[in-house]
């Protein structure tokens, strides 16, 4: 499946960094959505599901750990890949594997680094893999 066929949503709270992970993403081929908030973002998840999430963890009201426990919690989405994104530190990548997402990439966002994980993410999904979210992937 070319990259054509999916459908990425972003959620950050801020512009700067959606508008650069929306480009990036548009460039490679990606139908790209976008979210302010985990709220937004759940509602839009709710309409019309992506194939896969860039989540910021810092949001207010909502934050990315939350809204990937909402996402895990639901049946329609409990299998949709969610990568993390943050700057803090090792201990928010423990925690987001440990609330079921699925990948996490640290900011600034190294854009080959994140488009392999987009790719990797998406054709386990489309070769309907089995993806084991109590264990982190080996990212070394």
């Amino acid at each position: 499946m070319s990259s054509e066929s999916y459908r990425v949503l972003i959620v950050d709270d801020v512009a700067d960094n959606l508008f650069m992970l929306q480009n990036f993403l548009e460039s490679e081929g990606y139908i790209v959505d976008v979210a302010y908030s985990g709220a937004i973002a759940f509602d839009k998840m709710q309409t019309s599901a992506p194939d896969l999430v860039l989540l910021d963890v810092m949001m207010p009201e909502v934050n990315g750990y939350e809204l990937t426990r909402k996402i895990r919690r639901d049946p329609k989405l409990h299998s949709l890949p969610v990568v993390l994104l943050t700057a803090q530190v090792e201990s928010c990548r423990i925690k987001g594997l440990a609330v079921g997402a699925s990948d996490f990439v640290r900011k600034p966002v190294d854009l080959e680094v994140l488009h392999n994980i987009i790719k990797t993410l998406l054709e386990r999904k489309s070769s309907r893999e089995p993806y084991e979210f109590s264990q982190p992937p080996n990212l070394f």
